[in-house]
């Protein structure tokens, strides 16, 4: 990404693009008032306040599926030609071990040579079922995010719970005011990080996949843990 990139900019517009699949343009305009001059340089408390706002919107006029479907939409997505070799390895196996276990072979790679991390730390990552591949359990992944990758170090020696939520989430909307207990937002606002696994694996296996958000630190949990149920 360019240095000129505004990640709040960007999310609104797809976050925008999301509400037009739902909701008719009258709605959508009442959701989105107050986001015009809202950019990465707007204060983080600011951006919180719209968001909650927003969220409490949406709130009257969609149910939970729709409101989830959304906020999934909004997700950061993993480079797609990164998941080109998974892709064909499963096409021409059908093998969901064998394809599960070269993305966790990808991902320890990525902890030595990308984030450089100390043995200790990866070695406990891996031990939690951490990062991209997760956990495999029949035909579904329990995925528990990474601490945010620049905080992994402190994250792991952080005693403060909210502190150490603080840095653990992945949000840059959010993320800096998430060191308060009465920062929280709806649950199904973390939706958004969930859409990153179910890019992922609708990548690999051409087909439709369901995401569930089971722990955010949004709500008070140590980590945020996504079940992924992959398609029989």
């Amino acid at each position: 990404m360019s240095e000129d990139f505004d990640f709040d900019k960007y999310w609104l517009r797809v976050f925008s693009m999301c509400l037009d699949d739902e909701v008719d343009e009258e709605i959508k305009r009442e959701i989105l008032a107050g986001s015009e001059n809202i950019s990465s340089e707007t204060d983080r408390k600011e951006v919180f306040q719209w968001t909650k706002n927003a969220l409490s919107k949406l709130d009257k006029y969609v149910d939970n599926k729709t409101k989830n479907d959304i906020l999934t939409g909004c997700a950061c997505q993993y480079p797609r030609k990164n998941l080109q070799e998974l892709k064909k390895l499963y096409a021409e196996t059908k093998d969901l071990i064998l394809v599960h276990k070269k993305m966790q072979e990808y991902f320890e790679s990525f902890l030595d040579e990308s984030l450089k991390i100390e043995e200790n730390y990866k070695e406990e990552i891996i031990k939690r079922d951490m990062g991209m591949a997760g956990k495999l359990e029949g035909r579904k992944i329990i995925a528990t995010k990474i601490p945010k990758s620049a905080f992994i170090k402190d994250w792991f020696e952080e005693t403060d719970n909210l502190k150490k939520r603080a840095i653990y989430c992945h949000c840059p909307r959010i993320r800096d005011v998430m060191d308060k207990a009465e920062n929280e937002l709806p649950m199904y606002h973390c939706y958004c990080g969930a859409g990153f696994y179910k890019v992922i694996w609708e990548e690999i296996l051409q087909k439709p996949v369901k995401v569930e958000v089971l722990e955010t630190v949004m709500n008070g949990g140590e980590v945020c843990k996504i079940a992924i149920y992959l398609p029989e």
